[in-house]
């Protein structure tokens, strides 16, 4: 069951209170303090923090509304008997965080009829709050946002890595074809504020395989209603698993070395990390 537009105000405050309080959770923690753990790889980390703060978010959400679905990254797990799910992922760019790097976030969305409805972004390192209404625009701090209108040659790219060597290998070399058609390059190490740079014009762009629908449902949400173009995410999500959002400007040019690039690497086992990106649409 869809919720009526007036009930999705209701769903981003209780989406963004959420994010809010794990938010201050997780920075009031020195971060080399914490235990952190391997998951797929030695790179891909999880921290007890990370647990916590998904602890805290489901607490949060299911106390004001105990019928709908959750999913979280570090293994939360409920059906929705209401019809509206909740990707959480509870801190998204944790080398970020275990580094003292800023930019990792809280990406929170909520997913109904197979389309996120609400989506919410914290950074907690900024101070900043990135929010969407499916329809309705997206925000930065309450002040509203769109994606800047930079042509192709002058563009800053951000796009993000995968855990293991091999699917690093074969971005590196779409990398190749990326790069000399572009203004620079950047990968700050969480999709989530990634996509929500995109949203409000710090970047031009970003691109990124193999994500899980936790990393971008909340980030490709604002992208959109800041005017960007996405691509991915949604049920009929191809093959190639490939998430992006780009200023209008330069999606042509941009899915266009992409396609080529990723076709050049098709035939060397792609090696797909994750899971099928419909998933949020059968929640």
């Amino acid at each position: 069951m869809t919720p009526p537009d007036a009930d999705l105000p209701d769903l981003l405050a209780l989406a963004r209170r959420a994010a809010v309080e794990a938010g201050s959770l997780v920075s009031q923690a020195p971060a080399h303090s914490l235990r952190a753990s391997a998951k797929s790889s030695p790179t891909d980390l999880v921290t007890e923090m990370d647990r916590a703060s998904e602890q805290l978010i489901s607490e949060i959400i299911l106390a004001a509304r105990p019928d709908d679905g959750l999913i979280g990254e570090e293994g939360s797990a409920q059906p929705s008997r209401s019809g509206i799910s909740w990707l959480i992922d509870p801190i998204d760019g944790t080398t970020n965080y275990l580094r003292g790097i800023p930019n990792f976030c809280i990406s929170i969305a909520a997913v109904t009829g197979g389309e996120t409805a609400v989506g919410v972004v914290r950074d907690p390192t900024l101070d900043e709050t990135f929010t969407a209404i499916r329809s309705h625009g997206a925000a930065l701090n309450d002040a509203p946002i769109t994606c800047s209108s930079a042509p192709l040659a002058e563009a800053i790219i951000g796009t993000g890595f995968g855990y293991s060597a091999a699917r690093r290998a074969q971005q590196a070399d779409v990398l190749r074809a990326v790069l000399p058609a572009v203004g620079d390059i950047r990968r700050p190490g969480s999709a989530a504020v990634s996509l929500c740079w995109v949203a409000c014009g710090r970047l031009d762009a970003f691109y990124e395989a193999g994500l899980q629908p936790w990393d971008f449902a909340a980030g490709l949400l604002i992208a959109r209603e800041a005017g960007a173009d996405v691509h991915g995410g949604g049920r009929d999500q191809a093959d190639d698993d490939l998430i992006i959002a780009s200023a209008p400007t330069l999606t042509a040019g941009l899915r266009r070395i992409l396609a080529g690039g990723c076709a050049q690497n098709s035939g060397r086992g792609h090696g797909k990390e994750g899971r099928d990106f419909g998933a949020p649409g059968r929640l």
